[in-house]
């Protein structure tokens, strides 16, 4: 069983050995993902209209 004072230190340094991000590159992959979310809910919106269009005008007819 390990020391909780030997964890600690042993969960310090392996949090320092971390390369953290920098706020440039957050912001900048944030805005991808926002943009990349817009491009695939609008591309299943149009996906969806042309399924609903399509059977409507199956069944209607």
């Amino acid at each position: 069983m390990m020391n909780p004072l030997q964890f600690l230190q042993q969960t310090r340094a392996e949090v320092a050995k971390v390369v953290w991000p920098t706020r440039r590159e957050v912001l900048l992959t944030t805005l991808m993902v926002f943009i990349l979310s817009a491009l695939a809910a609008a591309f299943f919106s149009l996906v969806d209209l042309g399924i609903r269009t399509g059977l409507t005008a199956i069944i209607g007819s």
